[in-house]
Formats: structure tokens, sequence, C-alpha cells
């Protein structure tokens, strides 16, 4: 992770922008307020979607079977995209 001051930030902020984009890498933005973190749309995206599953029991609980039957060298069951939709 990559830490800038709000200054250097403000000087920069496309090339920051870019280098995130384009690493994927987080750039930390500190000021005396405190800080926050820089990270591209689709990261944020992925990392949410990865938190309303993992909150959600049955679907951790699902992940967990998944990645054990695969330590055992089997294959999970597959489901149809209509199956797992269905209550949408």
């Amino acid at each position: 992770m990559r830490t800038i001051t709000l200054k250097q930030a403000q000087i920069d902020i496309q090339d920051i922008m870019n280098y995130s984009l384009t690493t994927h890498d987080e750039v930390n933005i500190a000021s005396e307020q405190g800080a926050v973190i820089m990270i591209p749309q689709e990261d944020y995206d992925a990392m949410q979607e990865t938190l309303k599953l993992l909150s959600d029991k049955q679907s951790f609980k699902a992940l967990l079977n998944a990645h054990e039957t695969r330590q055992k060298g089997e294959i999970p069951p597959s489901h149809s995209v209509k199956d797992v939709f269905c209550d949408l």
C-alpha cells in the first residue's frame, strides 16, 4: 500500500487514480484529521460482495463445504444460474 499526504493527493490526484486503477494497489491518503483509502471501484465492489456472502450464514457454510470437497479432490456439484437465483 502506498501512503501519501493530502497535499500530495491534491496536486497529483489524476496520477494517483491512474496508479490505483492500473496496479489495483491501495493508496492511503493521510491528513491530520485521519486517512482514507483509495481503491478502484471494481475492487471495492468485489470486497462488498464478499462481505455480503460471508455475512450470510447459509452462503458461508456452502462456501466452506465446497472448499472441503475440493480439498478432498472431489468436484463440488454445480448449479444452474436459474437454480441459484430462483428467488430473484
